[in-house]
């Protein structure tokens, strides 16, 4: 397979590996929890920081478990105001950060490459965060679309390669243009395991459905005519045919053939599954009954702004809810929910997980809270902001979707679809007078449900908007988020130099494995829940830890699904005796307590060693962990 090459690639090839785990610590005050309850990492999340970083502290809750992907990334148009800095351990990458602009502008000549320097480690990390059966959607346009698609067939794999959709963004061509008037935008698809991943189907429309009559009052409901010759020639596919009306057809129309044998003809003609027509005698027909065909349309590759939205509907959906125009908040061009909302209903069940790691105003949030309204789901929402505004934007217009929020102003309704309009069309009676009637009776029709109708054609586009001045609180979609702040890397190399040549302490060991086993973080001044005892301190009781029992794991913390125990000494002498090992003896007694106190959870047990296999864990519902190996290396010095 051909690879792309780019400058600093030989030093980015790797990054993704050694960017550090962080902790995710929770802002309560900026969250917006379920009622009654405390937010908390469970919940549908707003991450703010280095989304390279957001996306690696994700990995040890989330990795292989996120079924859907959306990404906006720069364009790199050059006038996006967007900059590199990932921290890559290269002086020469630091070196030629130095020389060249931040922001990356259109007259940088490496503007490209700086592009695929800030994307090969986040679309690793997107794909470690991807289920087997997932897919990820990228908004891209011309600028970086061939680069995109090459860096994606590396990272996902050239046969994950899925199909490249059209969006049309537009509703009416640019005049200003100085060559082509540039309409639309690509999404490109990959999945994480082709084979595993099928888009669900789109529900029918009511155009598709209406072309299901039932004039004859067939007791099995709707149904159209479909053609019963084809022009394949077909062995059994040439016969005589006499009409209930008395016609008698010597065989198919010239040059065709019956789809269907003689013999199955007569079966369908007895089931009443033939079409004869009003009089009896026209050329028979097959009648395919509604209820019988496919429930559902299989997504196209064509998405036009009637189905799922254009760059005007976002601007303003945004402004209305948020109350400000987002270009006021940086350099952000949102994509409108409906866009966002087909993706999920192409690419969602229910239950899935949904990641945007460049959220923007937070539309993906937006759309998932609105498909879960409409079906009854209970999808999940992870976005990562890298901007300040992830506060005042991206989670305030998620909050007020949630709760509902105050509407002042012009609310606009499309009375008629766009259409297109020429002179030639416009200059013909016939056809000027058809446009007028039909501006005219819509008019009529909806005159006292607007303050105002207003007609337009703007570049040859006729638009019919019937505007109305409204004061009102829209009613909140429902939903919960937690707003999380990237924090200290939770890094054991760091770890181990905070005292070098020494072991970590109990508490320092147990916050780093807890937070790399589930992505929950421990408090910074937890002691082990088996060594607490209660200590009177100036009329307050505290926890005060005590020395820890050299006979068992200690349990250090609990998540909604494990049970996460240590057993560590910060002794090297203890460490390699078999008092460090994990026994037969202790599952034993971890899977009784587990039974007795917490019957629905696992327990994951963290040791140097173990004397008991796999198969007996397995029966007792224990998995083991060795503890990490650059212990050992302290060990060694």
């Amino acid at each position: 397979m051909p690879s792309l090459d780019f400058k600093g690639k030989s030093f980015i090839y790797t990054h993704h590996l050694g960017v550090p785990y962080r902790e995710l610590n929770v802002v309560p005050e900026k969250s917006s929890p379920a009622p009654g309850k405390p937010p908390d990492l469970d919940d549908n999340l707003i991450l703010h920081g280095d989304n390279l970083e957001a996306l690696k502290a994700l990995l040890p809750r989330y990795a292989g478990k996120v079924d859907c992907i959306y990404i906006d990334p720069p364009y790199n148009t050059g006038t996006e105001g967007w900059c590199y800095n990932d921290k890559v351990n290269s002086p020469l990458m630091r070196e030629w950060l130095k020389k060249s602009a931040n922001p990356v502008e259109r007259e940088d000549l490496q503007r490209h490459d700086k592009w695929l320097c800030m994307m090969w480690p986040r679309l690793h990390l997107l794909k470690d965060l991807l289920a087997e059966d997932g897919a990820i959607f990228v908004s891209i346009d011309d600028n970086e679309v061939h680069r995109l698609r090459a860096v994606m067939d590396e990272v996902f794999g050239e046969d994950n390669f899925v199909a490249t959709i059209i969006w049309q963004k537009n509703y009416s061509p640019k005049n200003t243009a100085s060559y082509f008037s540039e309409d639309h935008d690509f999404i490109v698809v990959y999945a994480k395991h082709r084979p595993s991943w099928k888009p669900e189907l789109l529900a029918r429309t009511d155009e598709q459905d209406a072309a299901y009559k039932n004039p004859d009052n067939d007791p099995r409901g709707a149904w159209k005519t479909g053609d019963l010759s084809a022009r394949n020639p077909y062995s059994a596919g040439v016969y005589p045919i006499t009409c209930p009306g008395g016609r008698v057809l010597t065989g198919p129309p010239e040059g065709r053939y019956w789809i269907i044998s003689e013999a199955k003809f007569r079966d369908w003609d007895k089931d009443k599954r033939i079409w004869w027509g009003k009089d009896g005698n026209s050329v028979p027909q097959v009648k395919k009954f509604l209820t019988e065909v496919m429930q559902g349309r299989v997504p196209q590759t064509l998405w036009f702004y009637t189905e799922v939205g254009h760059t005007d509907e976002s601007k303003k959906e945004v402004k209305q809810i948020v109350g400000f125009e987002t270009r006021e908040e940086g350099t952000i061009t949102p994509k409108p929910s409906r866009l966002i909302q087909r993706i999920l209903e192409i690419a969602t069940d229910k239950n899935s997980v949904v990641l945007d790691s460049f959220a923007g105003s937070g539309t993906t949030a937006h759309a998932v809270l609105a498909l879960n309204k409409k079906d009854g789901g209970n999808r999940k929402f992870i976005l990562c902001e890298t901007e300040d505004y992830a506060d005042t934007l991206t989670a305030e217009r998620v909050r007020r979707v949630i709760h509902g929020y105050d509407y002042t102003g012009t609310q606009e309704t499309e009375l008629h679809p766009p259409e297109k309009i020429t002179w030639t069309t416009f200059g013909k009676d016939k056809a000027r007078n058809e446009i007028i009637e039909r501006i005219e009776g819509i008019e009529n029709l909806e005159r006292a449900n607007y303050d105002k109708i207003e007609k337009k054609i703007t570049d040859g586009v006729l638009t019919i908007v019937g505007q109305k001045q409204i004061a009102k609180k829209m009613p909140g979609l429902g939903g919960s988020f937690a707003y999380v702040e990237l924090g200290e890397p939770m890094d054991l190399a760091r770890l181990l130099a905070e005292k070098p040549g020494t072991l970590p302490n109990f508490a320092s060991l147990s916050r780093y494995l807890f937070f790399t086993a589930t992505g929950h973080t421990l408090p910074a001044t937890a002691a082990p829940a088996a060594t607490k005892s209660p200590a009177k301190a100036k009329g307050k009781t505290k926890s005060k830890p005590q020395p820890l029992p050299a006979d068992g794991p200690v349990l250090i913390g609990e998540t909604a699904v494990w049970r996460i125990y240590l057993h560590y000494q910060p002794d090297e002498a203890w460490l390699r005796s078999p008092a460090a090992a994990f026994t037969r003896t202790h599952a034993e007694a971890l899977d009784a307590a587990r039974q007795k106190e917490a019957p629905g959870k696992s327990v994951l047990v963290f040791a140097a060693a173990k004397y008991i296999s796999h198969r007996s864990l397995r029966e007792l519902r224990v998995d083991f962990a060795q503890l990490p190996y650059a212990l050992h290396r302290v060990q060694s010095e």
